[in-house]
This record gives structure tokens, C-alpha cells and sequence, in this order.
């Protein structure tokens, strides 16, 4: 993403375009037929060939995983984990060990140097890497997975390698010469032109979310795809602060169809002690006749680019798949509201041995809340609500730096005709002071293949504090001890009343991560360990690691999370 890292033949895309390209030069209308009917078919149409096809590939992934497995732990029948097993072994392999794993992943190889350095640096290398490492573009499953081979461009950039875990001063990769930043865009494959996209325009901002409902992030079994409404881009990405020439298009040049999109939002950004003025990267999107041809690193380079002519030189992003090289990963949890209906759409499994009626009675909650001055915010809180998560956030190891402005974009915005967000406060009856606050967000999801439901209405939990983390023996580090118990009683009461109020508001599942104090309620409140992890990322900002709430076995860490920032 540098201005001076060349990508090879970045934007040699011309054969892998060709069908886009075509399309864009015939009539508009037909070239939106033939894109419709087209995806419509990629994205599960009832045909043979199509499942046979994805059988075949899921069956070959599995085939080459195992091979590797077996390779490091055979035949081990050992109690300990299975993660645990392969650690051991990668650190305790031998040198022709060593070498044959990498025969074995081609694109590992390629990606710490084989050919290129000794054969004793390669080895050292591989010893010093995690499963996680390995595994990544094998253990994956599903249309966001990604081989280890794509990540030669990130070996261009300023990020933190894999199999670099020494502890550093943290600081910037490089300091950015403004000068020697264009101030015109990259070129462009023919047939394509960058363009600004003007989300102030309804048409436009209506292209954007046209092209993340057909040809953004879905689960690993491409059964639901993300549904961000009009209304919630306009939050997500107007925030206070926000920058015209940060949303970042692509279209097909003749049709003048969006194609490709990636925005970025000012902010302001803790990591322990320092404060970084960063960009917040989100809502990476190519359309699916361009996916794997290199046009993502053409657009982190774009996006970049123009975060520098601001002055901005970090940059806070976030992925389900491993990337060079986390700073903090989270594991997705969820908790049922309408478990009846996530089970009908295949969202929850019946565990087994138990029946339908007994995990709707689980899942039951309660009429009312039970918080004494419970109450939606309103304006009049805001200085109030301000103070009491900036000194909250201020326990966590990297956390948003948020002013009165943007805590009541955050928290008051209620969309144009839909409401995105809900935040509730809890005033003392006796002093009328503001003791408590939580708040979630409405993302809906596409049921890619419906049957009885089209949709799932998800909360996902935004920022919340509250006074009771306040007392002199409450550590400012979240990570270095276990929480008091006063805070954890206090997080269960308005974590209960908070699923109270979203079951209400017709939500399905409310999803929250490791992070913050949810460790603290997670299981009290039986939400459920998910297959997703979200791993955090630092742009040109050499970080220590970060605790994200769980442990080398993906469970919940007693002793926390260290991310206090919410993405969105």
C-alpha cells in the first residue's frame, strides 16, 4: 500500500475481465440481465453440476488438510488438543520434516522465501510459525477464503510478518514523505475508471449497497450473505469527520455499472499510550466476476493513497480470514432470541440428544427488564453517556478516542425511515445521574437459499459501561486480572435487559465478540461459541500483540480482552 511498493502486474486483469468488459459494452439494460441471471447461478442455483462441483472442491480442500495433519502428528492418540499437538510438533520437527511441509503448501513456501534465502532461514522460519500460520488457505472453507499465496502483496507493505514475535517499541513501520505521494489515482484495466462515489446521492449510495447485497461477505458455507441497508451505510460510513474522496468506486467505463468499492472513516485511535489520527477500512468489495485477480490490492493501494494526501498515515481494518499479521483476534459469539427461526433457516443446529421445545425453553426471557431507571438515551445525555465510556474505554489496550459529536452520531442516529441503532441508559432515581449505558446495532443477512425465512435479523452489541468497573481495586489494564465480581453482577443484569429489549425490537440473535468485558456475561447469558474469529490489523503501525478473549484453544479467556474498538 505504499507509494513506492510496485505489486507484479497488478492490474494485468484484462482476461479475467473479459466478461465483465463485455457486458459493459452493450446496452445497459442487457448487461444487467446477463450480470442478474449469472450470479444468480454462482450463488447456489439448483443444479447439479453446480453442487457436484462444490462437493468435488470441498472434498479435495479436506483431502489436502489431512495430508498435512497427518504429516505433523500422525498417528499421536494423545489427550491434549489437536491445536496443541501440531505446535508441538512444528517446533519439534526436523529440517527434511520442515521441508517436506512446505512441499506440501507450495504458497507457505513462496511466502517466506524459498528460492529466494537459505535453506536454514527457511526452516527457522517455519518453526517459529502457529497452526494459524499453516493452516491458513487450508483450514479455510468457503468464498472468503484465501490461499497463503495471496499474500505476496502484503509482503510489500508496512505490516508485521508472520513468524515475527519478538516484543518491539511500538511505533510506525515508516514515516510517509507527503511529497512522494501521487495525487492522481493508479492506472486502471481497461474498460475500468476509478471514480468518487456520492453518498449523498441517493442513486448512488443505492449502487453501493446494491453491490454488497449481491457480492459481499458470507459464511463459510455461502448460506447467508451480510444485507447492510441504505440507511446504515449512511451511518456507517457519514460519521462526523467524514470524507467525500475516502469511498473509494470502481465501474465498468462503457455501462457505467459499480463494480468494486472500499471506504475508510477518520479516526481517532488509542494503542496503549499512544494516540494515532487513523482510518477505519471498510466494506472491501469486488464483484464475484473479478474476485481472485488481483484488483483488492489495487484498491487497498487506492484507499491508501488518498488517506495519505490527508495526512493519515495508519489505518485500523478488520478480516475473518488470517492476514500479515493480526494484532488481536476475537472469537463470534451468539446468543438465540428466536431460536425456532434460526433453526428453520439452518443458522442453529439441534444439539444432539435434545429437542426443538427444550431449546426455545432455554432460550426464553423474560416480560420486562429489571434495571430500576432503565430508558431509552435521549439528547439530554450525552455529556453524561461521553464522560462515562471515554473513562471506561480508557481500561482497554487499544480503544476509539470518541467526542461528544461523534457519541451522539453513534448512539442517537436513527437512520432516514430505519432505525440502525439502540442505546439505552440507566438514570438514578435519586441523584438523576447516568450510572449505565448499552447499545447494539441492527445488520440484517440474507438467507442466500431460502425456504421458509428470507432474512435474519441480527443485533450485533456495541459499546456499553458503566460505573461499577469503577473502584479502587479495579485495574485501568482489562487483561491483567480477573474482573471484581460487583462488575460482573452488574454486566449480567444489563446484558439480560438488553436481550429483553432486542427480542422486543424482533431481532433473532444478538452477536457479540471477545472483546471488552464480554467475557464477563458471554456464558451467564448463554450465548453460543460461533465458528467465526475476526482478527484486527494495524496499517503501518508495528504493534505488540493484543488479548482478544480467548485462549490458545479458542475458548474464553478468564483474564479478557485488551479491545476496547467496536467495528462495525
Amino acid at each position: 500500500m505504499t507509494e513506492e511498493s510496485k505489486l507484479e502486474d497488478p492490474i494485468n486483469t484484462r482476461e479475467a475481465a473479459e466478461e465483465v468488459i463485455a457486458e459493459s459494452k452493450a446496452s445497459n439494460g442487457q448487461a444487467e440481465v446477463e450480470f442478474q441471471d449469472e450470479d444468480e447461478q454462482e450463488d447456489g442455483a439448483d443444479t447439479t453440476s453446480t453442487a457436484a462441483a462444490g462437493a468435488e472442491k470441498k472434498k479435495k480442500k479436506k483431502s489436502k488438510k489431512k495430508r498435512i495433519k497427518d504429516a505433523l502428528i500422525g498417528g499421536d492418540k494423545s489427550e491434549s488438543s489437536e491445536k496443541d499437538k501440531i505446535n508441538k510438533a512444528v517446533a519439534g520437527m526436523s529440517n527434511d520434516q520442515a521441508m517436506e511441509l512446505l512441499k506440501m503448501n507450495p504458497a507457505l513456501g513462496q511466502q517466506l522465501g524459498v528460492g529466494a534465502k537459505s535453506e536454514e532461514d527457511v526452516i527457522a522460519a517455519v518453526k517459529k510459525l502457529d497452526l494459524v500460520d499453516i493452516m491458513t488457505g487450508l483450514a479455510a472453507a468457503g468464498k472468503n477464503a484465501k490461499d497463503m499465496g495471496a499474500y505476496k502483496f502484503w509482503g510489500t507493505q508496512p505490516v508485521k510478518k508472520f513468524g515475527d514475535t519478538t516484543t518491539i517499541e511500538e511505533g510506525p513501520f515508516k514515516m510517509i514523505d507527503l511529497e512522494q505521494v501521487s495525487k492522481e489515482p493508479g492506472p486502471m484495466v481497461e474498460g475500468f475508471e476509478w471514480v468518487t462515489m456520492d453518498l449523498t446521492n441517493s442513486a448512488e449510495i443505492k449502487e453501493v449497497y446494491e453491490l454488497l447485497n449481491g457480492h459481499y461477505v458470507e459464511d463459510s458455507e455461502a448460506m447467508f450473505r451480510f444485507d447492510y441497508s441504505e440507511p446504515f451505510l449512511k451511518w456507517a460510513l457519514q460519521s462526523p469527520g467524514w470524507m467525500k474522496d475516502w469511498h473509494v468506486g470502481v465501474r465498468a467505463t462503457t455501462s457505467r455499472k459499480l463494480v468494486a468499492f472500499i471506504s475508510a472513516v477518520p479516526m481517532k485511535l488509542r494503542v496503549r499510550k499512544k494516540i494515532l489520527h487513523a482510518s477505519e477500512v471498510n466494506f472491501l468489495c469486488i464483484h464475484k466476476k473479478l474476485r481472485s485477480k488481483r484488483l483488492a490490492p489495487v484498491l487497498i493501494k487506492e484507499i491508501t493513497r488518498r488517506c495519505y494526501l490527508k495526512g493519515t498515515w495508519q489505518a485500523l481494518y478488520t478480516a475473518g480470514v488470517v492476514l500479515p499479521t493480526p494484532v488481536s483476534t476475537c472469537r463470534y459469539y451468539h446468543r438465540s432470541l428466536d431460536w425456532a427461526k434460526l433453526h428453520d433457516i439452518g443458522f442453529s443446529p439441534l444439539p444432539y440428544g435434545s429437542k426443538p421445545q427444550y431449546q426455545v425453553a432455554k432460550y426464553k426471557l423474560p416480560d420486562r427488564t429489571t434495571t430500576e431507571g432503565l430508558r431509552p438515551m435521549e439528547t439530554r445525555d450525552l455529556d453524561a453517556v461521553t464522560d462515562l465510556l471515554k473513562r471506561y474505554l480508557d481500561r482497554f489496550d487499544m480503544a476509539p478516542q470518541y467526542d461528544k459529536d461523534e457519541i451522539s452520531h453513534l448512539m442517537l442516529h436513527k437512520g432516514d425511515g430505519e432505525q440502525v441503532t439502540w442505546t439505552y441508559v440507566v438514570e438514578n432515581p435519586n441523584t438523576n445521574k447516568i450510572t449505565d449505558f448499552f447499545s447494539y446495532y441492527l445488520i440484517e443477512s440474507t438467507v442466500v437459499n431460502p425456504i421458509q425465512h428470507t432474512k435474519i435479523r441480527a443485533a450485533y452489541l456495541f459499546y456499553y459501561a458503566t460505573e461499577a468497573a469503577f473502584n479502587p481495586q479495579f485495574p485501568l489494564s482489562s487483561t491483567s486480572v480477573k474482573k471484581p465480581e460487583e462488575l460482573r453482577k452488574r454486566l449480567n443484569l444489563l446484558m439480560n435487559d438488553a436481550l429483553i429489549l432486542a427480542k422486543k425490537a424482533k431481532f433473532d440473535v444478538l452477536n457479540a465478540l471477545t472483546l471488552y468485558d464480554n467475557n464477563l456475561f458471554l456464558e451467564e447469558q448463554k450465548f453460543g461459541g460461533g465458528d467465526g474469529q475476526l482478527h484486527f490489523y494495524l496499517y503501518n503501525y508495528n504493534a505488540n500483540p493484543i488479548a482478544g478473549g480467548v485462549d490458545k484453544n479458542n475458548h474464553i479467556d478468564e483474564h479478557g480482552s485488551g479491545i476496547g474498538v467496536v467495528m462495525l
